[in-house]
């Protein structure tokens, strides 16, 4: 296993609809390794494929506590074939926008059908943060930033701010 670089937005391959995986192979189970390790590094909890520019309908997620034993999730091709009428609020954040954070309103609970690592087809029921996390890693692969449900000058002034920090990261780089 080894970390991936994170791509910061604004990017294209962030804006890019993801295909899906035809077949899981070592390969793919080898791009799910390194995704849930350079997530864990981040630290985060949750990554989708496009973050460390491939354009997959892979995602990997572990929303437990950091005193709870991990509970990685490897996804490929998820499809949400459920969602609630009610609605939550979470504070979300994103490993491709780092440091912004905005409340973001979605469905309180989802079901979301998926192949896993070894293209055992699988479901899972989730709400709270589970939920909100499938929603907004499979938003990524869809090509939707947590940014893109918020009011156009609230996402402008963090695009704004992003493309600042690329610059500089860039520059400190170069040095």
């Amino acid at each position: 296993m080894s970390t991936r670089d994170i791509v910061w937005a604004p990017d294209k391959v962030l804006k890019t609809k993801c295909t899906p995986v035809e077949t899981i192979d070592d390969e793919i189970r080898q791009i799910l390794d390194d995704m849930l390790e350079t997530m864990y590094a981040a630290p985060g909890i949750g990554l989708a494929a496009p973050q460390i520019g491939l354009t997959k309908r892979l995602i990997v997620i572990d929303v437990a506590d950091k005193d709870e034993e991990p509970r990685p999730l490897k996804i490929v091709n998820p499809e949400i074939v459920w969602s609630s009428e009610e609605v939550s609020t979470y504070e979300e954040g994103c490993l491709s926008l780092p440091g912004h954070y905005a409340d973001v309103t979605r469905p309180a609970a989802v079901k979301v059908k998926y192949l896993d690592e070894n293209g055992e087809e699988r479901e899972v029921e989730a709400d709270g943060l589970l939920a909100t996390c499938l929603q907004h890693e499979i938003d990524h692969i869809d090509g939707v930033l947590f940014v893109d449900h918020l009011s156009a000058l609230k996402r402008n002034m963090i695009l704004k701010k992003m493309t600042k920090a690329k610059k500089q990261r860039a520059e400190d780089e170069a040095a």
